[in-house]
């Protein structure tokens, strides 16, 4: 159990065991030190003295962050505003008076830190304890020589988040760039740990101390061979007994061993014992997360308990095959799941456990197995849930994209160091983990000449070659964990690239191959992703390879008729919700279609900060989480993968946010497993489906009412029916007179009116007069003189293309919109409805400078379906948008 008391910031934890009487003494204390610190956004000059006056600085709690990052602009899935966002890198102060409890004597005192960003000093009653450089990682600092235990005590924590380049203070500590935003600040726990001299090491990079692995494992034994480092910081040699036992759920000791140990004054002995267990309950993942309790003790010579730690322990192997995939004890068990990183909106960095159990909860809804954990180590938290729910997880340093500054060509014998140690930490400190399974060593670093040149090359265009050091980093971690393999995440191997690019090939650095592809978002078609993997597959077949990255942004508040009208703008405005759905519904089939892939981490779980882009309805956030940044609201996506990988009987309406409809004909699509699915519209059976391709059902050209429209989609199963509701509206004057904003996915906002993105269309390509957005730039719109509708009229379907449009029968106005930059070459086209030549041998006018848009209107009949036909003649066909009016 866990006894706690408070006073003056700290939380006291005397850690004790009652389900084991054999275990039930005292041994070392851990405080936590939570409130009364006092916090200053900014640089001060003598704020280490004891006495330096801080009333003035703001009250904070630890986990604590001075940044607020990314917004919205709406007010759904998140609390940041443009007002309240503080993105300011650099330094901050903490300070905490607080006073421990007295100690006895000879104890140690650790001040342990779960993660200060990016470097963090440390002062203690006005002595200087030390520096850690890296902003990820668990670091402990001795503090017996200056702590007054039984009075009042002032610790002092200088933090420096700076954005790294040459020169500055954090050049050397990774991450150097991403595409993601490091806060700054004590966001970790800060506690205070207190030893008897005799101890399980305190000084293991952060580690427990203790490192235990599964050797062999079936159901009939298995074999765990364990290694206690046992430090001795009183004044003489001594002799120590290290004793290590397995427990069961039940409190049953199912194995144990006692290895005597002589350790010398000031020194740490490393011991080994292999524990042997008789039919064994293995961790089976989500199917059966079983826990056993691994309790270490040091014993002194004469016998009394002196240190204890109690760690939950998975019995299990993993093993991964080029052709099998990932296997767990022994049988093929496929990965499919989500990449995360641990900020959410409101509170960036500065989490808290009950956060994280819900992101793993939403995660665990949506059927995934497995978590990516990226781009750097994380907290304890998501491990130890991740233990506790079967999730197995990829863990990663932070060297991503670049690894020298200044267009240097090999990296700073300081920065090769801080990448070792934060290897050398995230090891340490999660080996013991059930769920760990994966040492990643890098990302996306080879892009090689393709990267702008301010990021990875010289003035002569020459890359550095990150090889020398992942295959350093490589026998680090088989250095030190033998057991696990490594991988690293690529980007650009094998991918379309412009002439004169040269891209390393870094694959081969690790055991595993991963890979972040983005087909049908930065690049490419969805549907050529298949045949991509396989030519990796292909050129090193005897490399498990894996997804590592794959999807697409969406935005909760832009919506499109067809996902097929206009390009999706990865860099700017157009990223409907429909579009990130129909990606991974595109996607999903061809994965499952090559069982021999070990694992696939959609990008993302949910949305993130970071600060390079301006883009879909956000600032500064990557939009293509599942999930938004407030980790609540879920996207259509989220869903989709529900239906498919979580057996659970569901059904789920999509593009429910999309409520006032552009067009009264439309498509309704539904993610259902059930057996059959029906769909209801104001009461009325649209019919029923069955046996949906990839889950997904879809009730075509169903014609909606005038005003509201609710929907009802129902699915059956063998213990009953699961409901979904959606409510659209549809105006009575949209009906009679639709407008079709032509060559873009998302429609413009119209002056006064509805419009509907492209629909309807056969052929053709689709262009814009906008100048086009870059990462954290804006797109430039053009001019257009001539019209209110200047963002319709922007983008333009053009070559040779028809359209075929559902209406009721009768006479309709057809009005055809065209804007035109000066730059356009001369050249003719026609326009046809049915054998009618609407428009012959026409031009649209050509302006002297910018763009004019101008209009033909026509009076047609039709009967079901309004047809209207561009044919080239001496130049592409081209219009910009169609509005159909029909007459009485």
């Amino acid at each position: 159990m866990t006894l706690r008391s408070r006073s003056a910031g700290v939380s006291l934890m005397v850690l004790a065991f009652v389900a084991c009487p054999a275990f039930a003494q005292e041994v070392r204390t851990v405080s936590a030190l939570e409130s009364g610190w006092r916090f200053l956004d900014g640089d001060v000059a003598g704020a280490v003295a004891p006495d330096f006056a801080d009333a003035a600085w703001e009250q904070v709690e630890v986990p604590h962050t001075w940044n607020r990052v990314g917004f919205y602009r709406h007010d759904m899935g998140g609390a940041n505003t443009e007002a309240n966002v503080r993105k300011r890198q650099g330094v901050g102060w903490y300070r905490l008076r607080f006073s421990p409890a007295p100690v006895r004597p000879g104890d140690r005192s650790w001040l342990e830190f779960d993660a200060a960003s990016r470097t963090a000093q440390v002062w203690l009653n006005g002595t200087y304890l030390g520096e850690h450089r890296g902003g990820f990682s668990r670091f402990r600092l001795d503090a017996t020589a200056v702590l007054r235990a039984g009075a009042e005590n002032v610790l002092v924590v200088r933090v420096d988040n700076t954005q790294p380049a040459a020169g500055a203070p954090t050049a050397d500590v990774l991450p150097l760039t991403g595409d993601f935003f490091v806060h700054g600040g004590l966001y970790r726990p800060v506690r205070l740990v207190t030893t008897a001299p005799l101890h399980i090491d305190m000084t293991d990079h952060g580690g427990a101390g203790i490192r235990a692995a599964t050797v062999s494992a079936s159901t009939g034994s298995a074999r765990v061979k364990v290694a206690v480092r046992v430090a001795n910081d009183g004044r003489g040699s001594t002799r120590a007994i290290a004793r290590v036992a397995l427990f069961d759920r039940d409190g049953r000791e199912v194995a144990a061993a006692r290895v005597p140990a002589t350790v010398a004054s000031g020194k740490v002995a490393e011991v080994e014992a292999e524990l042997s267990v008789a039919a064994p309950h293995l961790w089976q993942g989500t199917k059966d997360p079983y826990l056993h309790d691994l309790v270490t003790e040091v014993l002194d010579k004469d016998g009394k308990v002196v240190d204890r730690i109690s760690q939950p322990f998975g019995i299990r192997t993993m093993t991964f095959d080029p052709e099998r995939g990932f296997v767990l004890n022994g049988q093929p068990y496929r990965l499919k799941g989500v990449g995360y990183h641990q900020d959410r909106d409101g509170k960036g960095w500065a989490i808290s456990r009950a956060d994280v159990a819900e992101d793993v909860a939403t995660i665990r809804e949506m059927g995934a197995n497995t978590i990516r954990l990226t781009h750097y180590q994380h907290g304890q938290d998501i491990h130890d849930l991740a233990d506790r729910a079967g999730i197995v997880v990829w863990d990663e340093i932070p060297l991503v994209s670049a690894w020298t500054l200044g267009g240097k060509l090999d990296p700073d014998p300081a920065l090769v160091a801080n990448a070792r140690q934060q290897l050398t930490e995230l090891v340490r400190q999660n080996q013991n983990h059930a769920a760990t399974a994966i040492w990643s060593i890098a990302n996306e670093v080879d892009f090689g000449n393709s990267m702008p040149i301010f990021l990875t090359a010289d003035a002569q265009g020459r890359v550095a070659d990150p090889m020398a050091l992942l295959k350093e980093l490589d026998g680090l971690a088989k250095a030190l964990d033998p057991s696990r393999p490594t991988a690293l995440a690529t980007c650009c191997e094998g991918n379309r690239q412009a002439p004169g690019t040269q891209i390393p090939i870094t694959a081969t650095a690790a055991d595993l191959g991963g890979a972040n592809r983005y087909f049908g978002w930065y690049y490419g078609k969805p549907s050529e992703l298949g045949a991509h993997l396989d030519k990796l597959r292909a050129g090193r077949p005897d490399q498990p390879l894996s997804l590592t990255e794959y999807g697409a942004g969406g935005g909760l508040t832009i919506h499109t008729d067809n996902v097929l009208g206009g390009p999706a703008d990865s860099r700017g405005f157009a990223q409907p919700e429909e579009y990130e759905s129909w990606v991974h519904e595109q996607t999903l089939p061809q994965l499952d279609a090559r069982p021999w892939l070990y694992a696939t981490w959609l990008w993302n779980s949910f949305d993130f900060a970071t600060r390079i882009r301006t883009e879909g309805d956000a600032q500064d956030i990557n939009t293509k989480g599942l999930v938004a940044y407030d980790h609540k609201t879920r996207k259509d996506a989220w869903y989709f993968y529900k239906a498919n990988w979580n057996v659970e009987p569901m059904v789920h309406i999509t593009a429910k946010r999309y409520k006032e409809r552009a067009y009264p004909v439309t498509e309704v699509k539904v993610y259902s497993n059930t057996a059959s699915t029906e769909l209801l519209l104001n009461g009325r059976s649209l019919g029923t489906k069955s046996d949906c391709p990839a889950k997904v059902c879809v009730w075509n050209a169903v014609a909606l009412d005038d005003g509201a429209n609710a929907l009802v989609a129902r699915g059956t199963h063998a213990g009953g029916q699961v409901e979904d509701r959606a409510e659209w509206a549809l105006a009575p004057e949209t009906r009679r007179h639709m407008v079709i904003d032509a060559g873009t996915l998302v429609a413009g906002k119209g002056a006064g009116r509805i419009l509907g993105s492209d629909n309807w269309f056969e052929g053709g390509s689709t262009a814009t007069l906008d100048q086009p957005a870059d990462f954290g730039k804006p797109g430039k719109p053009a001019e257009i003189v001539g019209t209110q509708e200047r963002d319709a009229l922007a983008t333009y379907r053009t070559g040779t293309f028809s359209y075929r449009v559902p209406v009721a029968d009768g006479r309709y106005k057809v009005t055809l919109w065209f804007a035109t930059a000066s730059a356009q070459k001369p050249g003719t086209f026609e326009v046809r409805n049915g054998r009618k030549t609407l428009l012959r041998k026409f031009q649209p006018a050509i302006p002297a400078s910018g763009a004019v848009a101008e209009a033909r209107a026509f009076t047609v009949r039709a009967k079901g379906t309004l047809a209207l036909d561009f044919v080239p003649g001496s130049g592409d066909a081209r219009v910009s948008m169609i509005e159909i009016e029909r007459l009485r």
